[in-house]
This record gives C-alpha cells, structure tokens and sequence, in this order.
C-alpha cells in the first residue's frame, strides 16, 4: 500500500513538476519531442514574464483575495456561531439558503452581474472582484465553520454562562481559540478559491483590474502558445498559495481533522 500511494502521488505530482521544469527551459527546448530531460537552466522566462507586467496582476490578485478572504471570516464566523451554538428559528432553511446560492452557475449569473456591475460604473474595478469573491466565498465558509463550531463541547458554554460572561465575550475568549484550526482550514479554502477564479475576473475585468489568472491568458496568442513563459507564470501565480499552505499546514490538517476524534 506504501508503494502504490506514493506512485499516486508522484502521479498527481508530476505534471506540476513537469511545469517547474519547464520555467527554466528555453522556448525551443520547451517543444522538443521527445521531450528534453536535460538542459540548462535559466531565469529568462521569469524575467520576461515580471517584466511583460506580472506585477499589477499579482497585486490585483493579492489583494481581492486576502481583502475578501477577511471579509468572509468576519461575516461567516458569527453567522456559524448563530446557527450553531445559540440556533435561530427556521435554521434548516437560513443553512439551505446559504448553500443554495451555490448552486446557480457562475455562467448563468454572469450576464445580469455584468448588467448591474457597468449601470454602477464599477467594470474594470477591483472592489468588484472584493464583492463578488467574498459573496461566492461565503456560503461555504458558513457551513465550514457550522461544522467546526458543532464540535465546541456545551459545557464549556455554560459555564461560561453561568461566570457571567456575554455572548461576544464567550465566542472571543473561549469559543473561537478552539476553533482556530478550523478558521484556518476555512481561510486558506477561501484563499485558494478567490486566488484562482477566472471566469468572473476575465468578464469584468480589463487592464486595471485584471488578476493573475487573466494575466496567464495573455500568453496564449494567435502566432502560438508561448509554453516555457506560459509555465513560467503559472510558477509564479502558484507559489502564493503553496507559501500559504505551507505556512498553515499545521492549523490546516488539525482543522480538516477538527472533531474526527473525541
């Protein structure tokens, strides 16, 4: 069983090690077939790629993503909390609504969005992005947090209750220091999602606002795939969220494991 997951993994690896590889290629080394396991390296493709503009898409990226992730936790968070350790009426129906929202796709919405996005001025804007990543982020940030919230032992609320401490006081300093994993865990699916999201930011966005994953298009042109500047930026626009996991990763397998083990 050791030997067939690691041939897995090496498998699902591969082509993201493949991609590395191939940012340090030159172009025509890039196309050769078979292809070439040997060569020297270089960083032109790296250069050419933060010098073709790279820049202000990693900024636009950087801050949709970080400004609506902190947004989703500060509205997911209490919404979880309400839900789950002091329920409201009806709260079957408010976590389908939440979810239900889900389930429109993206496609289908895009065309009325785009309506009232370019009736207010805001095409080409990064704000845009901000409120339409943190309304897609939310719905699953609720039910994360619902679930990490569900795993809080009762007991310590009441007795909480019973010192005399408030509701806000309660989720600050007793409930969300065991839940911390599980804010983790909910940040870093929220970072991923918002970080990678193309379809919207390719619709309303232009040159002002583009993200990362709109920039990464530009290299596929008319006269032909750039492949070696095309992995190039695919390395750069990936390492953010790799540093991001690995810097959580502790608080990241605690929270996707919060609760499976009494």
């Amino acid at each position: 069983m050791a030997v067939v997951s690691w041939v897995v993994g090496i498998a699902f690896f591969f082509p993201v090690l493949w991609m590395v590889l191939t940012a340090f290629k030159q172009e025509n080394d890039a196309y050769t077939n078979p292809p070439k396991l040997f060569f020297t390296p270089t960083l032109q493709q790296f250069s050419e790629v933060l010098a073709s503009g790279a820049g202000p898409a990693l900024l636009n990226s950087l801050f949709a993503t970080v400004v609506s992730t902190v947004l989703v936790l500060l509205l997911a968070v209490p919404a979880a909390f309400a839900v789950s350790l002091r329920p409201v009426g009806k709260t079957r129906d408010v976590l389908f609504f939440f979810i239900s929202t889900k389930m429109l796709p993206v496609v289908a919405a895009i065309v009325p969005i785009y309506v009232v996005v370019n009736e207010i001025h805001m095409v080409d804007n990064i704000w845009t992005l901000v409120v339409l990543y943190t309304a897609m982020n939310l719905p699953i940030a609720v039910w994360m947090m619902r679930s990490f919230f569900l795993e809080v032992p009762a007991a310590l609320l009441e007795a909480a209750s019973i010192d005399g401490a408030s509701i806000g006081r309660t989720m600050r300093e007793v409930v969300l220091p065991l839940v911390s994993p599980g804010i983790a865990a909910t940040a870093l699916i929220c970072v991923i999602f918002a970080w990678n999201e193309f379809f919207i930011a390719v619709n309303l966005t232009a040159a002002q606002a583009g993200t990362v994953p709109v920039f990464l298009v530009g290299f596929i042109t008319s006269e032909g795939l750039y492949f070696a500047k095309l992995c190039a930026a695919a390395t750069l626009a990936a390492l953010p969220v790799v540093i991001a996991g690995w810097v959580a990763q502790n608080k990241l397998v605690q929270g996707l494991s919060f609760g499976a083990v009494k």
